[in-house]
């Protein structure tokens, strides 16, 4: 049996995207940890990082809404590294997808809490959507319901 647990996704400023899950998305703060491979010396193997001579260092910030889970990771070394997918068209995780009843609203709400609109995603092909990205460029589409 396989079961669905929950999605990770690495953040250069936790602060900044917590915010953004919470206050812009309507996610809950649930369980964190402070973890550091001086604790749990496995770490670095678990988290597919080296942290060269220095330990690493991570707070994993689990946010919840309505039985989705998304494990935030806020790295204190090393630094996070890479970019978020800026296409569907990219291999691996491109977004995270929500249906809203409003999609201006649900724009408005995720750009007070510090994301930002790719405007040239306001299409509707069948259903009137937008990307917005988060605080770490992670993509997030708001689809409207229909009626």
């Amino acid at each position: 049996m396989i079961l669905p647990s929950h999605v990770g996704l690495c953040t250069p400023d936790l602060d900044a995207t917590l915010r953004f899950f919470t206050d812009g998305l309507g996610f809950d703060a649930a369980d964190g940890w402070d973890l550091d491979s001086e604790m749990l010396p496995d770490l670095p193997a678990a988290l597919e990082v080296d942290g060269g001579d220095a330990p690493v260092s991570v707070r994993s910030q689990m946010v919840e809404r309505d039985g989705m889970k998304v494990e935030l990771l806020g790295f204190d070394s090393p630094a996070p590294t890479g970019s978020p997918s800026t296409s569907r068209g990219s291999v691996g995780l491109t977004h995270l997808a929500f249906w809203v009843d409003d999609r201006e609203a649900a724009v408005e709400r995720a750009v007070a809490a510090g994301g930002t609109v790719i405007e040239s995603t306001r299409t509707n092909p069948g259903v009137d959507l937008v990307f917005v990205e988060d605080p770490a460029g992670v993509r997030i589409e708001f689809m409207e319901r229909p009626g």
